[in-house]
């Protein structure tokens, strides 16, 4: 049986103008949603968000840089870093984006949904405590976590991060926090240059950052197998209360950015393996997505339709037979000696 499915949108979202030639920009959104009213019009449940609390943004982020993107409303167009352009609309789209992923959380939480779709933007993984980063504004994903924690008592909120650009902002924000496991695979050769696999984490928050650096050259097999040997073993582990996955798909082969060889099997196959292993739970461990990345309108949708179908499937999808090259052996075993001495993921 598949499962009940939440989607946030709001054509809010598209008033966060970028300028006509950054990759950023509305029709990444607008060709989504035309998607999802051709396909899932009567299939999912539609929300429409509203802005986020401000003491919840606070928990997150600087009063400091709050104000800040504030006053960019008073502004046609200016830039909050030399990648991140703002007009007079994005606060607003801002404050709607965290809104969204709250608002996940409280469908979630309640039991109206099995999983959410923040189909939002700007994208958030890259935001920092108290500064633009990346395209990012507000950090929509770790506003939605520490409202799951605090909300609602979910002290083990596992976040993966399947964007090919490492998602410093979570990173960063949760490093020292064992409340939070944040899974990261990412092309460390692009940007933000960060993300090594050493960095696991700090203080009581060690042994609960696990970042894979992973090559763009690797298949769709690679990748798939990578996440069916290394996810079980976390779940076992940490046994997450809920799922976050920061959903950029700019990994895609058609993304203009990422440069990688995926396909939109690939986002499709580890959704299904998440439901398999929430499944293991009682109740079922819900699952949040949250949009990031992706900058061909045609693969981000095919994409974000490959996920969705993935979660409405009325039926179980064993393990995939797969063919990875030896390199992906290699990380495998190098993630599980670096991450041995901390005993959180199991086999």
């Amino acid at each position: 049986m598949g499962l009940t499915v939440g989607v946030a949108r709001d054509d809010r979202f598209l008033e966060h103008k970028t300028g006509h030639f950054h990759p950023e920009h509305p029709q990444r959104l607008s060709a989504i949603y035309r998607m999802l009213d051709q396909t899932f019009a009567d299939r999912v449940d539609f929300y429409k968000p509203e802005p986020a609390n401000l003491e919840w943004i606070e928990k997150v982020h600087t009063p400091a840089y709050i104000k800040r993107i504030l006053k960019t409303a008073e502004q046609r167009i200016t830039s909050l870093a030399p990648d991140t352009p703002v007009s007079a609309g994005t606060y607003r789209a801002a404050w709607l984006a965290v809104g969204a992923g709250m608002q996940g959380i409280d469908a979630l939480a309640s039991g109206r949904c099995d999983a959410f779709f923040a189909l939002v933007r700007p994208p958030g993984h890259h935001a920092e405590a108290d500064r633009s980063a990346g395209f990012c504004i507000f950090n929509n994903i770790a506003v939605a976590a520490r409202y799951a924690i605090e909300r609602y008592g979910q002290d083990r909120i596992l976040i993966i991060d399947w964007d090919i650009h490492h998602g410093n902002g979570i990173h960063d924000i949760f490093y020292d926090d064992r409340s939070v496991f944040y899974m990261s695979t990412h092309d460390i050769m692009l940007y933000p240059y960060s993300g090594a696999m050493e960095e696991t984490g700090g203080g009581p928050g060690k042994g609960y950052t696990m970042n894979i650096p992973i090559d763009r050259d690797m298949t769709n097999d690679d990748i798939l197998y990578l996440y069916n040997d290394i996810l079980p073993s976390l779940f076992a582990g940490f046994r997450p209360k809920m799922v976050i996955v920061a959903a950029g798909f700019d990994a895609h082969s058609g993304d203009p950015i990422g440069r990688s060889r995926w396909s939109e099997t690939v986002y499709a196959g580890i959704t299904r393996l998440l439901i398999r292993l929430g499944r293991q739970f009682s109740p079922f461990t819900p699952l949040l997505f949250s949009l990031e990345g992706g900058y061909d309108p045609p693969s981000l949708t095919a994409s974000v339709k490959a996920v969705i179908e993935a979660l409405l499937a009325d039926h179980e999808t064993q393990t995939p037979d797969l063919n990875p090259g030896q390199a992906v052996h290699d990380l495998i075993r190098k993630i599980r000696l670096t991450h041995a001495p901390f005993g959180v993921i199991h086999d």
